[in-house]
């Protein structure tokens, strides 16, 4: 089945490298404060600004699809702060359950497997649900996981490089300005190490611990890889958005915990190995999940 396999092909390379990082942790002492802030002020924004630049995407569907992102993501915040206070979780861990439910990775996993799934068509409309999801990630997630007031929460991402190649990489893109002296290649060459560098630095951090899956990791994968896509088929029926839209909208919601996860909670706040855990165990229940709500939305 084409999407098994794009399954397959998106998590077994990610294993590979987050093991190897594993092996690295346990052979040889590691600065991961320096490897994780290279990638958050350097390399992650370099990927983020290429992505928005090269972005190419359908103005079809725009506003429908956007509206039921919105509204599954409000919905969904609020199932997951009120599932933190059901369980009492302290505000690091009730932070941490709330970076690793609410960001999916809808870029590597989720763009792969809407194209394989859904073709071509589909894929130009996961790119919008993919540029929508960066937005809360670097735009509000530092806000959220470094706590204090609303001002002081956006005032301190307004200091982020993150936020600033978000932005400029959408604009360029809509303005149809292209760099010069392929300077965009070279912002590109340094995009393509962020990932990498992030599962190795994540797969160091596993290792400083030994891996035990407890119920944090349990719940936080529950509420990404089960109800996430159940408010989105819930907000896309309600909603009466196109088949493909709606198809699209559950998919995104389906992916495991976004590695940016880990990065943000280790560099602003949270519980980071326990975010780490998650992402490597809602990667791996992903094979379970993801095929149950391609039957729903009809795709065999």
């Amino acid at each position: 089945m084409p999407h098994m396999q794009a399954l397959l092909n998106t998590v077994l390379p990610v294993a590979l490298v987050v093991f190897s990082g594993y092996l690295l942790g346990k052979r040889i002492p590691m600065d991961l404060t320096t490897l994780s802030r290279l990638t958050l002020y350097l390399l992650v924004p370099a990927l983020i600004f290429d992505a928005m630049y090269r972005a190419e995407y359908s103005r079809e569907g725009l506003v429908g699809l956007a509206l039921g992102f919105t509204l599954t993501y409000l919905l969904l915040f609020l199932a997951i702060t009120g599932m933190a206070r059901l369980l009492g979780l302290p505000p690091e861990a009730a932070k941490s359950l709330l970076v690793c439910s609410l960001f999916p990775n809808s870029g590597n996993m989720g763009l792969s497997l809407v194209y394989f799934a859904l073709g071509e068509e589909g894929l130009r409309r996961a790119v919008v649900y993919f540029i929508l999801s960066s937005m809360v990630m670097f735009g509000l997630g530092p806000a959220f996981i470094r706590g204090g007031s609303l001002k002081e929460g956006l005032l301190f991402t307004l200091r982020l490089p993150l936020f600033y190649a978000l932005l400029l990489g959408l604009l360029l893109k809509a303005l149809g300005v292209s760099l010069p002296f392929r300077l965009d290649e070279g912002l590109r060459l340094m995009g393509q190490a962020a990932i990498p560098v992030l599962l190795l630095t994540l797969g160091m951090q596993m290792s400083q611990t030994r891996f035990q899956v407890g119920a944090f990791e349990g719940v936080a994968s529950g509420l990404r890889l089960l109800l996430a896509p159940l408010l989105a088929y819930g907000v896309g029926f309600i909603l009466g958005l196109p088949r493909l839209e709606h198809q699209v909208l559950v998919l995104q919601s389906a992916t495991p915990v976004a590695v940016n996860a880990f990065l943000l909670t280790r560099e602003f706040g949270g519980e980071a190995l326990r975010v780490a855990r998650s992402v490597v165990v809602s990667t791996f229940l992903a094979f379970l999940t993801i095929p149950l709500f391609l039957l729903l939305i009809g795709v065999r």
